[in-house]
C-alpha cells in the first residue's frame, strides 16, 4: 500500500477524482494478464485490492504487487515495451486508466502534469532504492538505506492525506459502479 501513498501524496483531490472517473474497474479472473513482457501497454494499472504477480522470462516471479501498487508506469514514462509480465491474481480489483487520456490531461493541465511527474519520480526512485537494497542484501553487503516499510521523512506529513485520497478513490469508484 505504501507505493500508492507516494503517488497520491503528490496529487490533489481533483486529480484523484479525475483518475477515478477516467478509469475503468473490474475484478480480475484467475491469472488474468494486465501487461505482457515486450508488448506495448495501453493503460496504467492500480491494484485496488488483492495482488498481481510480476514476472520476467527466464527468471520467474520477481515480486507481487499488493493493494495500492501501480503497474505500467515505466512504459508510460519512456514508451519502451514492458520489461516484465504483470498478471492479476484471482479476485483482485483493478483500476485501468488509458495512457492516452492521462497524456491528454498532462498536456492540458500543467499543474496536474507537475504533480503527476513528481509523484512518478518519487515512486520510481523508491523502487530503484528498494531494488538496490535487495541486491546488496543478496550479496551479503550491509545496507543503511530505507527499510522496505519505512517512509521517507519528507513524505510523512502527506501520508495521512494520501491514505484518505486512496479511500476516496475507492469510494468514488464504488459509487460509480453502483450508479451503472
Amino acid at each position: 500500500m505504501r507505493k500508492v501513498l507516494y503517488i497520491l501524496s503528490q496529487l490533489n483531490d481533483d486529480d484523484v477524482d479525475w483518475l477515478a472517473n477516467a478509469g475503468r474497474t473490474w475484478t480480475a479472473a484467475v491469472d488474468e494478464p494486465l501487461i505482457h513482457e515486450g508488448k506495448p501497454v495501453a493503460d496504467l494499472f492500480f491494484v485496488l485490492a488483492g495482488e498481481a504477480s510480476v514476472s520476467v522470462s527466464g527468471m520467474g516471479e520477481l515480486v507481487r504487487l499488493g493493494r495500492g501498487e501501480i503497474a505500467g508506469e515505466m512504459s508510460f514514462v519512456d514508451s519502451a515495451p514492458p520489461s516484465a509480465t504483470v498478471t492479476a491474481l484471482a479476485g483482485s480489483s483493478i483500476l485501468a486508466v488509458d495512457k492516452r487520456a492521462v497524456q491528454a490531461r498532462l498536456a492540458e493541465d500543467t499543474g496536474f502534469a507537475a504533480r503527476f511527474y513528481r509523484a512518478l519520480a518519487i515512486f520510481l526512485a523508491d523502487r530503484l532504492r528498494s531494488t538496490t537494497s535487495r541486491m546488496k542484501s543478496a550479496d551479503g553487503l550491509a545496507t543503511a538505506s530505507i527499510v522496505e516499510d519505512e517512509l521517507d521523512e519528507d513524505l510523512l506529513d502527506q501520508v495521512s492525506l494520501a491514505g484518505i485520497r486512496f479511500e476516496h478513490l475507492l469510494n468514488t469508484l464504488s459509487s460509480a459502479r453502483s450508479e451503472r
